[in-house]
Formats: C-alpha cells, structure tokens, sequence
C-alpha cells in the first residue's frame, strides 16, 4: 500500500511517514512526527511535538496528539508521546506529552480503543487491549494496566494505578489504586467484587476464579486489617499466579487500596 496525503492536509517536510501511511484532509501533522505503516490520520486530526505512532493506528477527526501538556510546571522541556500499534483514537480524544517531572514520556501501548473525548494527561502509561469509554479523564501520571476498562465520564486522580483487567464503573471518581481483576464504581469509587465476565472472557480457568474469590473475600470482605489479610493470602496461595500479582500490586501501591 502506498502512502496517500490528501492535497489539503498541513503535513511538515520533516516528519517521518512509513510507507502505506494516509493522511486526510486538513489533518496537521508536525515536524517531529514519526507514523508507523497502515496508520491512518483522518481530516482535521492534529499530531504534533515528538509523537511516534506506530502501525495500523487509525487517528480520528479532531483528535490531538502531542499538545503541550496541562501542567503549569511544563517549561517546554524535550518530552514525547509513544504510541504503539493497532490503536483507535476516537474524535476529540487527547494525549499530552510527558514532562519532566514525570520521565520525559506519555506512553500507549497496543489495541487500546479512547472513545471520543477521553482524555489521557502528561506522563501516563497505558498498557494493551485498554478501553477507555467517552468523556473518560486519566490526570497525570496515571497507570492503566493491560485490558482494563475505564467507564464514560470517569475520571482517574494523578498518579493512580488501574490495575490489569479492572474495570471502573461510568460515573466513577477514583482517588486510590484499583486492583487487578476488580470492579469499582462510585464517587469516591469502591469496589464491588471481581469482574468475573472480564475474567471468563480471558479464558481464566475455573481454578484460577476460585482462588481469586477466596483471596478477594480474605482481603476486602473479612474484617482484618489489610497488611494482615494480604499476608494471610500470602502464606496460603502459592500456586496461582494470578493471586501472586493481586498481592504483589497491594503491596506496591503508593496511593492506597479502592476497597
């Protein structure tokens, strides 16, 4: 497939674009801008700063990618957004490049789908196969993990972790950590169980499930101290790995437990 520029699109001479790119009309693409093969940019979307995306991304209209970040703190500093590959960036969605303050990047990784106007801040990283739904907001320095599901008109405090195949309910305010395999939903967000469809859907075995309910009820559902409860589940599960990470989150986290 050869590259296709629509006459009427602003594309700058020194931006770097992969053969089978296509770029729609009135699309700005800017001079640091590298775009992986198969990704197209439809009209009027906006990329620009040190932004690479990689292949087979489709950039809808009025999206923007690589604005200066909301961060009063931004001193123009030499930041960039990453993106890899298989991605959909609905309208008017935004990703803002990374500062200093928080490693210099914004990263997305692979298959992730941001629904129209969602919006992910300076220095976030996304993992894969990550659904942001409409009006979505990740501030700062938030951490999605891989397959998460984060419901319309959320909005995700700076520095939070989402872990891996959350999901958070629409409507959702959430302040603390979200831990992996859960269902939280409510402002402020607390947890309502596991998200059991998410893990039937990953073909997580029946086993697995079982001892992820048993060190959720040990853990969010008994009336123990959580130190102690993740220490219990700690001694008794040494088998399932899916345990082990659940654990390994909690105990990692910065912020504090959505419970």
């Amino acid at each position: 497939m050869e590259t296709s520029i629509d006459p009427r699109a602003v594309v700058h001479p020194d931006a770097s674009l992969d053969e089978g790119v296509r770029i729609g009309p009135f699309a700005v693409i800017g001079p640091e801008v590298k775009i992986g093969s198969g990704t197209e940019v439809l009209s009027h979307a906006f990329v620009d700063g040190k932004v690479t995306l990689g292949r087979d991304n489709r950039i809808f209209p009025f999206a923007s990618i690589g604005a200066q970040p909301q961060d009063l703190k931004y001193r123009s500093e030499d930041s960039e957004v990453v993106i890899g590959d298989r991605n959909q960036i609905r309208e008017c969605a935004t990703i803002h490049r990374g500062t200093e303050g928080g490693g210099m990047v914004t990263r997305v990784g692979d298959g992730n789908l941001f629904m129209a106007y969602t919006h992910v801040a300076h220095d976030c990283i996304i993992g894969n196969d990550v659904v942001m739904a409409n009006a979505a907001t990740l501030g700062g320095h938030v951490t999605i993990d891989d397959g998460a599901i984060i419901g319309g008109l959320s909005g995700i405090h700076q520095f939070c972790r989402i872990g891996s195949l959350a999901m958070v309910g629409g409507g959702s305010v959430v302040v603390m950590d979200v831990p992996p395999y859960t269902s939280a939903q409510g402002d402020r967000a607390r947890l309502f169980g596991l998200n059991l469809i998410g893990l039937k859907r990953k073909g997580f075995s029946p086993e697995s499930i079982d001892a992820l309910k048993s060190a959720y009820r040990l853990i969010f559902r008994l009336d123990l101290k959580l130190e102690d409860a993740v220490e219990r589940v700690r001694n008794g599960v040494t088998d399932c790995p899916e345990v082990r990470h659940l654990i390994d989150f909690i105990e990692a986290s910065e912020r504090g437990i959505t419970r």
